[in-house]
């Protein structure tokens, strides 16, 4: 009895993996190992890379980073002086000058120096009790004031050259922690006047961030952020 040849049809009858009647590798199984061995390779490249991607976008740190003013992400401090004034002196030699610094931003700030070129003894001081400290700041906190006024902080100026009487005008140069420094044309008034009193003006000078005014004085009547009426 004739029995039928037996043929392999190239390409199927044989599993990936398996070997041909002789024993040798099939060379389609071959071919595809090796291309499913290249995809797996190819799709973990790419993945890797969009990994490594992902990482570098989120570990930028130069976006919006707060250098500790504020600045960065623009809630720095937001400086208004309002109402500076000197009354008249009662004796000559001597004044006080008194004002109100309203921070608008959401960084607190520190005033920690003045100077003026009436007197080179200018300095801060604090009313306590009957006597008179230095003193090394006025705080301003954020959204808050700091306040300089009769009986509390101030300005001190010591050894005038000469005497100082309403109507005359001092430059005091406000020096900030963080908002730098600003100089602003004090007005001095009558020994029991305040700002907002009949006769007297009032004034607020922004300061620009980094210092200096950011604009010329203005009428600020009825802000409640003011020196006069009843600030002490």
């Amino acid at each position: 009895m004739r029995y039928p040849r037996l043929t392999r049809r190239r390409g199927a009858g044989v599993p990936d993996g398996a070997c041909a009647p002789d024993g040798t590798p099939d060379d389609r199984a071959a071919r595809l190992r090796s291309r499913r061995t290249a995809a797996l390779v190819a799709g973990g490249a790419l993945t890797a890379t969009a990994g490594i991607g992902l990482v570098s976008c989120g570990s930028d740190g130069s976006g919006g980073a707060d250098r500790g003013d504020g600045r960065a992400n623009g809630s720095g401090p937001k400086l208004t002086i309002v109402d500076p004034y000197i009354p008249q002196p009662a004796k000559d030699g001597i004044a006080a000058g008194y004002l109100v610094v309203r921070n608008d931003g959401d960084t607190a700030d520190r005033l920690v120096a003045v100077s003026s070129p009436l007197t080179p003894n200018a300095a801060l001081h604090e009313t306590v009790d009957t006597t008179m400290a230095h003193l090394d700041g006025v705080d301003v906190p954020a959204h808050g004031r700091g306040v300089l006024a009769r009986g509390a902080a101030h300005i001190m100026f010591t050894d005038t050259p000469g005497p100082l009487r309403k109507g005359d005008v001092v430059d005091v140069t406000l020096v900030f922690e963080k908002s730098g420094s600003v100089t602003v044309r004090v007005p001095v008034y009558g020994i029991a006047d305040r700002p907002g009193d009949p006769g007297t003006e009032t004034m607020t000078v922004p300061v620009a961030p980094g210092g200096g005014a950011a604009s010329d004085a203005g009428a600020v009547d009825g802000d409640p952020g003011r020196a006069g009426g009843h600030a002490d």
